[in-house]
């Protein structure tokens, strides 16, 4: 599931990616995200991953899809995560986009926040 975390910031969007992605998951999430780019040119983003587990292949190739059509269009991109393989996929994204990336620890929230917003 993808939950957009409400927070007040012009700039940043806020997501939380939990359980296993699905095409339906990308069908609501890509539409706000290109709102927010149309509204505000280049944004930031914030992902957190709790209790992730993966995508399965339909959400994979829309992950793909998204990285390869957005990948100018976002400056910032703070990861929060809760695992190693979370912290090596922020590593692995970094050459598909043009944001960018840093990850943090999910003890490191408030640190995110000041990373992606400053």
């Amino acid at each position: 599931m993808i939950r957009q975390i409400s927070r007040d910031s012009d700039k940043v969007m806020a997501f939380e990616l939990s359980g296993k992605l699905h095409d339906d998951d990308y069908k609501s999430f890509v539409p706000l995200v290109d709102a927010a780019i149309a509204a505000q040119g280049k944004i930031r983003m914030l992902v957190h991953f709790h209790d992730f587990h993966g995508w399965d292949m339909h959400a994979l190739w829309d992950d793909t899809k998204f990285a390869v059509t957005h990948c100018t269009t976002i400056e910032r991109i703070a990861i929060v995560g809760e695992k190693k393989w979370e912290e090596w996929m922020a590593k692995v994204c970094k050459p598909f986009t043009m944001a960018t990336v840093k990850y943090f620890d999910a003890g490191e929230m408030e640190s995110a926040w000041s990373w992606v917003e400053g």
